[in-house]
């Protein structure tokens, strides 16, 4: 008769883990946890908010996203929604092409260290600068006119 109680018991147990899960599900990938996995030195940027879809790091200046060279090719350009940087110097991020770094910008801050949707951010022309970057170079704080938050 005692064994009954036990097989119940067993049975109901059984049925509960079926209902609740053994561990909690994995936490979605966010910015914070991306800068600390990311490289000295580096900036990177995303396809999605809050670092998720991988498009590309680069150490140094790329004056077209959209061309064959430099960190960022072809399909990078104007797809970025958030922006890393684990530099020790300021990115400034165009939304045109070419060496003579004009048109609209946006710069973040190592300190600030990431942006992690560009979705409420303009570039210094009052365009979005959500999926509109094309090229970037490292500069000092004093050459830029809008900031990512």
């Amino acid at each position: 008769m005692r064994k009954m109680p036990a097989v119940l018991t067993v049975l109901a147990m059984a049925a509960l883990g079926t209902v609740v899960p053994a561990s909690a599900a994995h936490a979605a990938p966010t910015c914070a946890t991306a800068y600390e996995s990311a490289s000295r030195t580096y900036m990177y940027a995303y396809s999605s908010a809050n670092c998720v879809g991988f498009l590309g790091k680069a150490a140094g200046n790329d004056s077209n996203w959209g061309d064959s060279g430099g960190s960022f090719q072809g399909g990078d350009t104007n797809v970025a929604t958030s922006v890393l940087n684990k530099g020790s110097d300021v990115v400034q991020f165009f939304n045109g092409t070419g060496m003579d770094w004009t048109g609209g910008n946006i710069c973040l801050k190592s300190s600030e260290r990431f942006a992690s949707s560009l979705h409420d951010n303009e570039f210094s022309s009052n365009q979005s600068a959500d999926n509109a970057i094309s090229s970037h170079r490292w500069v000092i704080g004093g050459a830029c006119d809008a900031w990512a938050t």
